[in-house]
């Protein structure tokens, strides 16, 4: 049994926090920043659209992300995965080659471009959670205490 979020709520709430970890690390958010590919998440099963980019002059952090498709930039990369998948994805456990082959993660947009830099940084930041290109296990992040486990929750 996969492990579940409580709520749509909770997700956004769990989701909000890895975003402000990724946009506040001194090592990833400039990274994240400097590739600028904006990117559009769909997570199925809670019905829920993110859409983030790179901040621009004036807005505080590296990212800015919007709970809605009603933005004013286009994402260069489109995912579309389950709360499940997400929670992996982001965490670093998810094969991404292997969740796209599988169909847990639909991928779409213009995946090979570079960042607007012109380096490959932007190929990996769009198809791969930061900090692995090869996509293979590692935490992208710093743990967070509500992410949740990737083992069913105990019995109430």
């Amino acid at each position: 049994m996969p492990a579940e979020f409580r709520s749509p709520k909770e997700f956004r709430e769990v989701m909000d926090k890895v975003f402000g970890l990724m946009d506040a690390d001194p090592d990833m958010g400039p990274k994240l920043k400097a590739a600028d590919v904006p990117q559009r998440f769909e997570f199925t099963d809670v019905d829920m659209v993110v859409n983030i980019r790179a901040a621009e002059d004036g807005e505080a952090g590296h990212l800015h992300w919007e709970w809605t498709d009603d933005v004013d930039w286009e994402a260069k990369v489109r995912m579309a995965m389950s709360s499940e998948t997400a929670n992996k994805y982001f965490q670093g456990k998810e094969n991404v080659a292997m969740a796209i082959a599988r169909r847990r993660i639909k991928a779409g947009g213009d995946v090979k471009a570079p960042g607007d830099d012109g380096r490959a940084t932007g190929v990996v930041v769009a198809v791969t959670p930061p900090g692995r290109a090869d996509g293979a296990s590692r935490c992208p992040v710093p743990p967070v205490p509500r992410l949740l486990p990737l083992m069913p929750p105990p019995p109430l």
